[in-house]
């Protein structure tokens, strides 16, 4: 949906959303998912509320609709967030195949009150940056067993 209007309509939900969400055990953070028919999905984040550090709107609104859609495969969907994206959000916008993400506040915005969301996008972007948590790979000889299982069987679900 590339709609000005639309879209700002859309953003407006989610900040209204994310504004109310404090108030309801929730972080300042809210996510609507539009998809291609115009069906509409929204989510808060319940990080505190359930405590789940993966429950961010973006995610919760992706679950929501791929639910209800019964499909992990939001192609031509568009997401909507009160805030820009942390990399864990746009990595699930990603992987559900999101057409466009639109945002109202930006990381800095989240980092003033706060929110770590320009630390983890340096983390992700800066290799230097992998002290906060070393990323280390082994490889044991069975390390690719689960795709060679996985290439083997024939009633696996593509995603």
């Amino acid at each position: 949906m590339r709609d000005p209007e639309q879209a700002a309509e859309h953003l407006a939900r989610a900040v209204e959303l994310a504004t109310a969400n404090v108030a309801s055990e929730g972080g300042p953070f809210a996510a609507v998912v539009v998809t291609a028919d115009g069906r509409r999905f929204e989510g808060t984040n319940r990080v505190t509320a359930t405590l789940d550090p993966t429950a961010h709107a973006e995610i919760v609104a992706i679950r929501t609709a791929c639910r209800e859609t019964g499909s992990p495969d939001l192609a031509g969907a568009t997401l909507y967030s009160s805030c820009e994206p942390c990399p864990m959000c746009l990595s699930a916008a990603l992987w559900a195949r999101v057409d466009a993400v639109y945002f109202a506040a930006d990381r800095h915005d989240a980092a003033r009150v706060g929110f770590d969301d320009a630390e983890f996008h340096k983390y992700v972007t800066n290799h230097d940056q992998r002290d906060r948590m070393p990323l280390i790979e082994l490889r044991p000889d069975n390390a690719t067993a689960p795709f060679e299982a996985w290439e083997a069987f024939e009633d696996r679900v593509h995603y």
